[in-house]
């Protein structure tokens, strides 16, 4: 461990990939970032260029280093978050991906979790891995991978290929093939993960036909990763730390005592609720997912995922052309009483929790003649609102079923942080609609905190999670102020506009 406690953060996103230097006091202290170019190979398919992801990384990661001012050796270690369930296959021979990289927002398995279901398979995969059949997670991407890309299959079976989740992917290259491993939180993610008995469930890879010699190690969230090699930094930097990005939010938030609850808006929206060391069975069509694993003590969570929020705001800035960035849609937010009825369902790429409907397309209903684009971007804002009450509504009544510690959950606060929660307008009218208070952290970019928190706990620079929890501060609140009767109102429209979208009931 280095004297000062310097931690390297690398947050690989959906859209972007960045580095983030953090003191052994969670104060960031350089940051590099570079967009990441999305390829839409057809409608509903999502693919990532997986060496231009290392590429990204590598290249903001020195930046970091160099803005700075520090060398490898100042540096405790290095922390990993990523997008997670985006899948990619590699050679072990040259390190070099046998395809795109699939990211999670892609459908192109929606027929094949058709079949799943059809089969009653569902019940099965849920009880094992706490996840809804949906081409979201990365089995079913696996499988496309070795039935379509030619030799794929017969390369799998002889031993000759590698899977990961993006955290492997990097851990990879960083270690120059030296280490083929993913955390508990990346494996839980993956549809072939037992999160009860912690490990690789055989049966599930013989049902997707996933050759288990494709797999990474699973080590806990704080472990020994390995090190860099010495020629890409100029000496070794030990990989501490590694989580899915939503779970890193949750250490970053310091979400560690059952009850406490958090929602990340970046290019989807996550709310992940700590439920300690009961997986609770969701009744509700939430996941039960892995929140971290620490000394071999695993913490549970429930999780509702939305695919669309900030990526609604890159639609109307990119696909529409209505806004030349999306800080604007604040002020075109503001300066409106209401929508005057327009809604708009950002079903891009299907419908995640709680409807899970893979065929949903997205829809702005409520149009007249007079409707303004500042209207239609402000609808884009309210539905990442109404999609959270959704999700909390779903998470509410799973916690009163269980019985959990926190009794029937009633919720005093919720914990935010993703770039969207700059917009003061959208945190206020996020707590109107939930009715809930919203909590602004001083450090916004949780996700990539909790990364450098993690690789500080197996480091040394953090001797417990409770240390953790001292560094978190509230930077802004925000109080519901709304009438229940608007609120109902509004909420109802949602509703009457999902239903129109919809497949399946």
């Amino acid at each position: 461990m280095t004297q000062n406690g310097l931690i390297l953060a690398l947050d690989q996103g959906t859209t972007s990939s960045r580095a983030i230097l953090f003191d052994r006091n969670g104060a960031a202290l350089a940051n590099a970032q570079q967009e990441l170019p999305q390829i839409f190979p057809a409608p509903g398919l999502v693919e990532h260029d997986a060496e231009q992801i290392w590429r990204d990384t590598l290249a903001t990661a020195r930046a970091v280093l160099d803005k700075g001012g520090v060398g490898a050796g100042e540096i405790a270690g290095i922390g990993i978050a990523n997008q997670r369930e985006t899948t990619v296959i590699w050679r072990r021979d040259t390190g070099l991906p046998i395809h795109n990289a699939i990211v999670w927002q892609d459908r192109r398995t929606a027929d094949l979790c058709n079949g799943l279901r059809r089969s009653g398979h569902d019940a099965l995969i849920q009880s094992r891995t706490g996840l809804i059949v949906d081409p979201y997670f990365s089995a079913t991407k696996i499988a496309w991978l070795l039935d379509n890309v030619e030799g794929a299959r017969a390369w799998a079976e002889a031993g000759e290929l590698a899977f990961g989740t993006i955290d492997s992917w990097l851990l990879w290259k960083l270690t120059g093939g030296a280490v083929h491993a993913t955390d508990a939180t990346n494996a839980s993610r993956t549809m072939l993960f037992d999160i009860h008995r912690q490990r690789w469930d055989e049966e599930l890879c013989q049902l997707f036909n996933v050759p288990p010699a494709l797999l990474p190690e699973v080590r806990d969230c704080a472990a020994d990763f390995g090190q860099t090699e010495k020629a890409l930094f100029g000496a070794p930097i030990a990989i501490a730390g590694i989580a899915g990005d939503q779970q890193a939010a949750t250490v970053g938030q310091a979400c560690f005592t059952p009850g406490m609850i958090k929602s990340t808006y970046g290019t989807g929206c996550f709310v992940m609720l700590n439920t300690g060391v009961d997986a609770v069975a969701s009744r509700n069509r939430m996941l039960t997912t892995v929140a971290y694993r620490l000394a071999g003590q695993t913490t549970y969570a429930l999780e509702g995922s939305i695919f669309v929020a900030g990526a609604a705001m890159q639609w109307l800035r990119d696909g529409l052309k209505l806004i030349d960035a999306a800080p604007d849609s604040e002020a075109l937010a503001r300066g409106l009483e209401s929508t005057d009825g327009v809604v708009m369902v950002p079903a891009f790429t299907g419908l995640g929790a709680p409807y899970w409907d893979a065929d949903a397309r997205g829809a702005i209903v409520g149009l007249t003649r007079d409707s303004s684009i500042a209207q239609i971007v402000r609808a884009g804002l309210e539905a990442v609102c109404y999609q959270t009450r959704d999700l909390l509504l779903a998470m509410q009544a799973d916690a009163a079923a269980a019985a959990l510690p926190t009794g029937n959950l009633v919720l005093d606060v919720l914990r935010v942080d993703g770039g969207m929660v700059e917009n003061d307008w959208l945190m206020q009218f996020l707590a109107d609609i939930l009715d809930l208070g919203v909590d602004r952290p001083a450090v916004t970019e949780t996700t990539a905190l909790g990364a450098a928190y993690l690789a500080g706990l197996q480091t040394g620079v953090y001797p417990s999670i409770e240390t953790i929890a001292s560094h978190w501060r509230r930077q802004a609140s925000f109080t519901p102020g709304m009438t229940a009767a608007r609120r109902q109102q509004l909420y109802g429209a949602w509703q009457e506009a999902v239903a129109r979208v919809r497949t399946v009931t």
